[in-house]
């Protein structure tokens, strides 16, 4: 009984390492003014399992909320609303960009930093919490030129 016990609590936490394959994630955030109070997180997240997972939710220290948003056209007028669960598909993969998916940084704490980074824990569904840290361009950045990938 002992060896089948073993072999039992030796597979429970090999699970962890198991889904950490599964989710490989890369990450950037604009550089914000002095005094602004909000900014915006952009991911790249791949889904190398045959299984779907969606990202639930975010936080962050470094800002009071961090929402999972949308940018969408309504009636001619581009409008930012909150989405509850962004799906990431089997084999697929989601790329979060200005003007469309992001998460939103509401209540910063201190301004964004060009050379800085930013600590993020993201929920998953099916991977769990997973963090990462994303590096923080310029202001006018319009994606990473410098790749940090995480995979989980």
């Amino acid at each position: 009984m002992v060896p089948v016990f073993v072999l039992l609590v030796s597979l429970l936490m090999a699970f962890p390492a198991w889904a950490d394959d599964a989710l490989s994630v890369e990450g950037w955030a604009r550089a914000t003014a002095s005094k602004a109070r909000n900014g915006a997180v952009y991911l790249q997240i791949k889904n190398n399992s045959g299984a779907g997972d969606k990202l639930l939710s975010s936080q962050t220290d470094a800002a009071k909320r961090a929402g999972l948003h949308n940018h969408t056209m309504d009636d001619g007028v581009m409008k930012m609303r909150p989405v509850d669960a962004v799906v990431i598909p089997a084999h697929g993969m989601v790329t979060m960009k200005p003007g469309g998916l992001h998460i939103m940084l509401m209540g910063l704490a201190a301004p964004l930093v060009k050379g800085a980074s930013l600590p993020l824990t993201l929920k998953f569904k099916n991977a769990g919490t997973v963090a990462v840290v994303v590096e923080i361009m310029g202001m006018g950045a319009k994606s990473m030129t410098h790749k940090k990938k995480h995979t989980h």
